[in-house]
């Protein structure tokens, strides 16, 4: 049976007046189980997209593999894993992702997904509507922002899966300033003509998305408001010579789960969570194996309970790792 997805449509007051002008209103479609016609009351996960996709690319189709909305609904059928509604938030920017925090650069998608989507969903839906009974999970910078959230915020999550989240920025991140500069400068150094040309064009260049990325990157991690946008952010580096400016990297490096992991308020949340689910490809391009390894080895040493996976495959197309972190999540909340 074809699985059950309606859109909703969440009023985005959080996110009204943002500073690049991305619609206020989102639509975001929501799995609903097969019981859900009648009474009952279900948990609910967040699934978060990566950078360059939102909610709807969960529904995309794809040659001899089902979309997740259809996993889930087989998964659930053959009964290896719980009845669960699933939200698939849409917190896109103009310049291909919020990561899902607040930024002066961007707008507060951190605040929109806590204090405005979950409410709205529990408003909407036959939620259950505690944080026992909800959980987060993503991949790449959905697994960022999911494992970011759920140490930021356990009063609303009890469980979390990270599926090749952005972590040990210095090996995730910095080999790609070089290439982030190259671009650049065939721009005279203008991340602002850079980007009016990117959005101008119907057919984007793949070899430019690297600088997008880092331009992204520094709207969420290194914000600077007193710019118009586009280029409202500091880079991390300086162009002409890809010298670190170590104050602002400073200032991403705050957002990297590693350092994060270091404080006492973020272990006791993790070390509260009734499932901590982590995995990455072992061929990871962006070299995200190396810095998971390094977050579970230490989550280890803390005494923190979780569940680490690697299995032989690279950053992209793995989609068919939710019929491993799916299950496990719906069984954690469900109880």
């Amino acid at each position: 049976m074809r699985p059950t997805v309606v859109f909703e449509a969440v009023p985005g007051s959080t996110l009204k007046d943002n500073p690049l002008g991305d619609p206020a209103e989102r639509h975001v479609p929501v799995y609903l189980p097969p019981s859900y016609d009648g009474s009952k009351r279900f948990p609910v996960i967040y699934l978060l997209s990566g950078f360059a996709s939102t909610g709807v690319s969960f529904l995309n189709f794809g040659f001899g593999r089902p979309t997740v909305p259809e996993m889930i609904e087989s998964l659930i059928r053959k009964g290896e894993m719980p009845e669960t509604i699933v939200v698939m938030p849409d917190c896109m920017t103009r310049y291909g992702g919020s990561q899902y925090v607040d930024s002066a650069a961007t707008g507060p998608y951190e605040s929109y997904l806590t204090t405005e989507l979950i409410p709205h969903i529990d408003r909407q839906f036959r939620t259950l509507a505690e944080a026992r009974h909800r959980a987060i999970v993503g991949k790449s910078s959905g697994g960022f922002g999911a494992l970011r959230l759920g140490m930021r915020h356990p009063e609303l999550f009890s469980a979390v899966g990270c599926h090749s989240g952005d972590m040990d920025f210095d090996l995730c991140y910095r080999p790609n300033f070089p290439v982030a500069a190259r671009i650049l400068e065939k721009y005279d150094g203008s991340i602002a003509t850079f980007f009016t040309r990117w959005e101008s064009l119907d057919k984007k260049p793949r070899g430019e998305f690297a600088l997008l990325d880092m331009m992204a990157m520094a709207a969420c991690y290194s914000p600077d408001p007193s710019k118009p946008a586009p280029g409202n952010m500091q880079l991390p580096f300086e162009p002409r010579t890809c010298q670190l400016i170590p104050e602002i990297w400073e200032q991403w490096k705050n957002f990297d789960p590693l350092t994060m992991l270091e404080e006492a308020k973020y272990q006791e949340a993790l070390g509260s969570l009734r499932l901590f689910f982590l995995d990455c490809g072992s061929q990871d391009e962006y070299n995200l194996q190396f810095g998971h390894r390094r977050f579970s080895a230490r989550a280890t040493n803390l005494g923190i309970t979780h569940r680490y996976e690697e299995f032989p495959d690279t950053h992209a197309d793995t989609s068919y790792r939710y019929r491993v972190s799916l299950p496990l999540l719906a069984r954690a909340i469900s109880e």
